[in-house]
């Protein structure tokens, strides 16, 4: 809820459509979902290199990169987590509206919070990728060395490992980075994109 009454809104005269209309295509937010070291971010940064090299404007929003700013002053609570994703369910709205095809790539633990950004654009604005791989996998690759701190009990609510991950139940993409390449699982999204006919 808005803290101020004294708030009114102010339309423009350049509209979502307009902005579509001259890129000549669909926005939408692309976000993607899954534990840390399961390869939301990589792949989000190749699909924003693909997507860019077939004419796409676009802007990658990243969990690490938000925190060193915008979201500088959260931790990593249940309420810190909620109020993140509720805020880059936002900013991701905003980049929709401008026309802009958005990657957000956060690990976004609960379903909850993932299905109110969802609710925030239109039917068909919100692909769900559910990067999906196992804890064991993610923690042998523990790009980070999180994983090794969270066994160590040097880091606390760690999701996968003392704090719960809700998996996505019928997302619109999923890739398996247990078993898909690099390559296969940007594919994969590539062609989703392709069919419902957000790119060409």
């Amino acid at each position: 809820m808005a803290k101020s009454e004294n708030i009114v809104w102010h339309d423009s005269k350049v509209t979502k459509a307009h902005r579509q209309q001259l890129n000549n295509r669909k926005s939408a937010v692309v976000w993607f979902t899954g534990l840390s070291g399961s390869g939301k971010s990589t792949i989000s940064v190749e699909l924003e290199k693909e997507l860019h090299n077939m004419g796409v404007r676009t802007y990658r929003l990243d969990g690490d990169n938000i925190r060193h700013g915008l979201n500088k002053n959260f931790g990593f609570s249940p309420e810190d987590r909620k109020e993140n994703i509720r805020r880059i369910g936002e900013v991701s709205k905003l980049m929709v509206d401008a026309g802009l095809f958005t990657l957000s790539a956060f690990i976004s633990p609960y379903r909850e919070d993932r299905d109110e950004v969802r609710a925030l654009v239109e039917d068909g604005e919100f692909i769900e990728v559910f990067v999906d791989a196992s804890v064991e996998t993610c923690e042998e690759r523990d790009p980070k060395g999180l994983y090794k701190k969270a066994r160590a009990g040097e880091i606390k609510g760690f999701t996968g490992i003392d704090a719960p991950y809700e998996a996505p139940v019928n997302p619109e993409v999923t890739v398996d980075t247990d078993k898909q390449s690099l390559e296969e699982s940007v594919q994969t999204i590539v062609a989703y994109l392709q069919k419902k006919g957000y790119v060409e």
